[in-house]
């Protein structure tokens, strides 16, 4: 592995049927353009899938990566330093993280189509967030790469 390489970097793309979606949503529009004319019509289809698969893209871009000493996830940079234990989580263990077991002070950033996740605890005593839960198709990557950022 070169050492410019992210020991892990996941993006957590929107499921292939959500892009059937956004074409149907285009095919609707359309539909509803049709008795305007033919101009319309295609206006509708053209504006409405694009709308609906730029909805679906921007969902779907958000990244986890742990890089240079830092766990970043969609927005949040937290260095490795400031975080505790990393918990892999299967789907049922995950589930009830995302539900009744959640804190709101948390951070999550979570995709409900992604079954699997990583909780974090956060040690820096002057966050008041107590874990970041992170849904991620390969926990167990995330948690061996974040326990191998960790600093000796």
């Amino acid at each position: 592995m070169q050492p410019s390489t992210p020991p892990f970097d996941e993006r957590l793309t929107a499921p292939r049927s959500w892009w059937l979606i956004a074409v149907l949503i285009g095919i609707a529009c359309a539909l509803m353009l049709l008795p305007l004319g033919t101009l319309p019509l295609l206006a509708g289809l053209a504006g409405g899938t694009v709308l609906s698969a730029v909805a679906v893209s921007s969902y779907g871009s958000a990244r986890v990566r742990v890089v240079a000493g830092a766990l970043v996830a969609g927005d949040a940079r937290i260095p490795v330093s400031a975080l505790g234990r990393a918990e892999a989580l299967d789907a049922e263990e995950a589930r009830a993280w995302r539900t009744y077991k959640a804190d709101t002070r948390a951070f999550m950033l979570l995709r409900s189509y992604i079954p699997t996740a990583v909780r974090v605890e956060v040690t820096d005593p002057e966050d008041p967030t107590p874990y970041v839960y992170l849904s991620t198709r390969d926990p167990r990557a995330l948690v061996a790469a974040l326990n191998a950022a960790v600093p000796a």
